[in-house]
């Protein structure tokens, strides 16, 4: 469809709701936002009420209100009915909506600068304008000549920014608040993390980003905010809700036992953002949340085996970042979900990127073991050696874990053997270097592994099922 230069002779539809009650020129906004793209926003402005029944006009509302959890609440009203206008007023929609109506076009000479006015009623607006001037049909076309089309008005339903008008009933007169309160799709927000990583200090430091994205075709202004992390129910909860929260990645080691200092709202933390900030339409903000240095951090070669079974080719180990979020290792921060990207210095003093893993909600105090990446020089290969039965519950098996260090530095390698069997008891028989079980489903050694050389881990365990 073509473009058009319109003029508004007369803003009917606008200025009779507005006659019944003022628009409100002062406007006080909070927001909440959720991680799953919802917020909560409180839209607090004056109204000019009159005695009896009129209608409460809120422009630029979002145009992903949830209409049905709409609450609008002032002193000594009642609420009649409620209407949601999110038809917005563009060329296009003036124009389908003067479907059978007769609009006016100017067309100016490019030549002569005369113009020449016609009455025309609009008959369709599918793939192009077709209007009946006189006694012919006529396509509006294209063809570069200035046209004007002058409409009497603009449709009651079509709006300049998406609007939430209120019909009450008040029992008096005068200015006084008024508080809108609803949920909106099309907003939320995410962590992003920053880790500089100095592997000879054993230190990081960390900085927490809130990304808040809008993308309700509203702009907010002068908005104060705050973030929920954790989880809200919601009508899709309940699918898929073990793999949406488990600790898929294996990256929470242990959970935290401390508090952390957000403000609490239910079970989940509350970061109010300072002052207030403008979250424009299509829009992402960042803004900083966590801000740590000289945390205790350091790096960790592992392979973790799921199965007991012979591998043909030499596995590269898993590079980790380990580190703790309690208070006693430099941080004391719960640390939402998002992703946390790793950087460290060079030899000429660049960082340089390395590597990210993404996080569930990690609770304060938590131990953390964030996987980056796998090694150049440090290999694992998996050799099932033999697997006995010794009787109808009872099966031993001998596995064998050749580590080897291609670096010109010793290094340690941490094999966790992951023990599946549901109701099974797992016993050592015997093993080359000391194990531990820090659950009851795995086994975990740490092998010294010299400077370009090998170590070999064995061991025997022992399944015993109840049948």
């Amino acid at each position: 469809m073509r473009k058009y230069f319109l003029i508004f002779t007369a803003l009917a539809s606008l200025s009779g709701l507005a006659n019944q009650a003022a628009i409100a020129q002062e406007q006080q906004l909070s927001m909440t936002i959720y991680g799953d793209g919802r917020a909560l926003i409180e839209d607090v402005r004056n109204f000019d009420f009159t005695l009896g029944r009129s209608v409460i006009v809120l422009p630029n509302v979002s145009s992903q209100i949830n209409a049905p959890s709409a609450s609008f609440m002032a002193d000594d009203i009642e609420i009649i009915e409620q209407n949601f206008d999110f038809d917005l007023l563009t060329p296009n929609k003036l124009m389908q909506k003067a479907v059978g109506e007769t609009v006016t076009i100017i067309r100016t000479n490019p030549g002569t600068g005369i113009e020449t006015r016609e009455k025309a009623k609009v008959l369709a607006v599918n793939n192009g304008v077709v209007v009946q001037i006189g006694k012919r049909i006529e396509v509006l076309r294209d063809d570069n000549l200035p046209t004007r089309v002058i409409f009497d008005k603009i449709p009651d339903n079509l709006r300049a920014k998406p609007t939430l008008s209120v019909m009450v009933n008040s029992q008096t007169a005068g200015t006084r608040p008024a508080t809108l309160t609803y949920l909106s799709g099309g907003l939320s927000w995410r962590a992003d993390y920053v880790l500089m990583f100095d592997e000879n200090a054993k230190k990081m430091d960390l900085q927490g980003w809130a990304t808040l994205t809008n993308n309700t075709n509203t702009t907010f202004e002068n908005v104060k905010t705050s973030l929920i992390a954790g989880h809200v129910g919601n009508k899709n909860q309940g699918r898929n809700t073990y793999n949406n929260r488990r600790n898929v990645r294996g990256n929470v080691r242990s959970g935290g036992t401390e508090q952390s200092p957000q403000e609490r709202i239910g079970d989940n933390y509350l970061y109010p953002l300072p002052g207030t900030t403008t979250i424009a339409s299509s829009q992402t903000k960042q803004i900083s949340f966590v801000d740590a240095q000289g945390v205790a951090a350091d790096k960790s070669y592992e392979y973790e085996a799921r199965w007991f079974q012979t591998v043909k080719d030499p596995q590269n180990v898993d590079v980790r970042i380990v580190f703790s979020n309690s208070r006693a290792a430099g941080l004391g921060e719960a640390l939402p979900k998002g992703i946390i990207r790793v950087y460290a210095k060079d030899a000429q003093d660049r960082s340089q990127f390395i590597g990210e893993d993404a996080i569930t909600h990690v609770a304060g105090g938590s131990e953390l073991a964030l996987k980056i990446g796998e090694a150049f020089d440090v290999t694992v290969k998996p050799t099932m050696v033999t697997r006995n039965k010794i009787s109808s519950k009872r099966t031993d098996t001998s596995m064998k874990y050749e580590i080897k260090n291609a670096k010109n530095e010793p290094v340690k390698v941490t094999i966790r053997q992951q023990l599946w069997g549901w109701r099974t008891e797992y016993n050592i028989r015997a093993e080359s270097h000391d194990s531990r079980s820090p659950d009851a489903y795995s086994r975990v050694w740490t092998v010294d592994v010299p400077a370009e050389g090998q170590t070999d881990l064995t061991f025997t365990i022992r399944e015993t099922r109840p049948y």
